[in-house]
């Protein structure tokens, strides 16, 4: 990705599952909590500019050194130190005197561990992001970078397996693969256990641990010991790592001509995949469609808009404003607008990128929203790199609707709201999706049923 890419951070508001709902495994899948129908999430990090260099540490040993730190200040404020700095600069000789300090305090009383350099810079680096207090603008250490390409890539290279927490054994289980990844070629199955992981134990890990012992390098292999209901004995089954696509997109043909279109999130390859569900469900007969963004975290700036230019009239996408008051606008052509009713299903959880989509369906006004009000996140970060592989994301603008309403920390409000009922939906094996019940009902409305 380029230091020009923008997109849309997956929000915090989602509350993590650490037990029981599925964690798609995108190397085998990504290592965070899967985005069930009324759920995502993604990490954020935190630190402080002292704060988060002491957090970075874990805990200090609280002792009474503050004469002691006291004195080690005066000491080094009192010698020369040459830096280069624009004027105004945060970045002073007695920030620097004083981080030197905290850095000879940590050496001479850390308690729980030795702590490298790097670790050192890199809480400085995280808590100088923390101090803008925007919980969406944040350091990247080349790492961390280089999964997050991944994940807006929808790209990973892995078995292509969801793994969840079996609640009465406390392993990981196959929850589902993903059609023509290797684990289906491997013939894993939902409901095996995952006993070991090249021959390791998977007793008492954590999802992410598993995940992470089942990644590896495209073209190796990586051996899972399962536990499968109905056999005598344990089966080890030998998978092959490769590149795998995560499907972001899902299409149902309903009854009357109703196409249900479910978009997770929008990466790289959520585009392809919207385009070829239209084309398909164009080709099947539909009169009607039902577009799903109900627990859409966002994603990709560019993906949202080349999806819209599928869908809107010619005009207005969406424009953002940086602090300078810089417009960049988006616009569509209006050669493939969708000419058949239409109804977005949102939520709490539809947010940044769905809510592009979802503003400009209801300004154009092609479309019905129902469900309830979507999260407001109404700006945009972009990706900065440095040249050792390290990068920060930082909030550079804010966003608009073609009508120019600003929704952050506002949200989109439906026009038919529908609570939905959590009660009846996971207390059926059935799952009635009562959101979706009333998305059917407005759209055969619409189609004049």
């Amino acid at each position: 990705m380029d230091d020009n890419t923008s997109y849309f951070d997956r929000i915090s508001a989602d509350v993590p599952d650490q037990s029981g709902s599925a964690a798609p495994n995108y190397s085998a899948g990504r290592d965070n909590p899967a985005k069930g129908t009324q759920g995502s999430t993604k990490a954020l990090f935190f630190g402080g500019m002292t704060v988060g260099l002491l957090c970075s540490l874990l805990v200090v040993a609280i002792a009474y050194v503050g004469f002691g730190m006291q004195n080690s200040i005066q000491q080094m404020t009192g010698q020369a130190v040459q830096i280069n700095r624009k004027e105004g600069s945060a970045i002073t000789s007695d920030l620097v005197a004083k981080l030197q300090a905290l850095e000879e305090t940590i050496d001479k009383y850390y308690y729980l561990g030795e702590v490298t350099n790097e670790e050192l810079q890199t809480g400085i680096y995280r808590g100088i992001m923390e101090s803008l207090g925007d919980p969406y603008s944040e350091y990247y250490s080349a790492e961390e970078l280089s999964a997050l390409m991944e994940q807006t890539q929808g790209v990973y290279y892995g078995i292509g397996a969801y793994i969840s927490l079996d609640t009465e054994t406390t392993l990981p289980k196959i929850s589902g693969v993903i059609e023509g990844a290797p684990a289906e070629a491997a013939n894993l199955r939902a409901n095996d256990l995952i006993y070991e992981v090249n021959g390791e134990s998977t007793y008492g890990l954590t999802l992410t641990e598993v995940v992470a012992m089942i990644k590896g390098p495209e073209e190796t292999d990586v051996v899972l010991t399962i536990m499968r209901e109905g056999e005598a004995d344990y089966l080890d089954v030998t998978v092959a790592r490769k590149k795998v696509e995560t499907p972001t997109v899902t299409l149902e043909m309903l009854e009357d001509g109703m196409a249900y279109i479910q978009v997770t999130e929008f990466d790289e390859v959520t585009v392809d995949q919207f385009a070829d569900a239209l084309a398909t469900a164009r080709g099947s007969g539909m009169k009607g469609m039902i577009l799903d963004l109900r627990a859409n975290p966002g994603g990709s700036l560019n993906a949202v808009v080349e999806m819209a230019r599928m869908l809107l009239p010619e005009g207005m996408i969406v424009y953002t404003e940086d602090k300078n008051g810089q417009r960049s606008e988006y616009t569509c052509d209006g050669k493939r607008e969708f000419d058949l009713p239409m109804v977005v299903l949102v939520d709490m959880n539809s947010a940044s990128a769905s809510e592009i989509m979802a503003g400009a369906i209801k300004d154009h006004g092609i479309g019905v929203l129902v469900g309830t009000k979507t999260f407001g996140k109404g700006i945009v970060q972009q990706i900065m790199p440095f040249r050792d592989g390290s990068a920060v994301k930082i909030t550079i603008s804010a966003y608009y609707t073609p009508n120019g309403h600003n929704i952050h920390n506002i949200g989109i409000n439906p026009d038919v709201e529908v609570e939905f009922d959590g009660k009846a939906y996971y207390g059926s094996e059935e799952r009635p999706d009562n959101q979706l019940e009333k998305a059917k009902e407005v759209l055969l409305e619409l189609m004049g049923k």
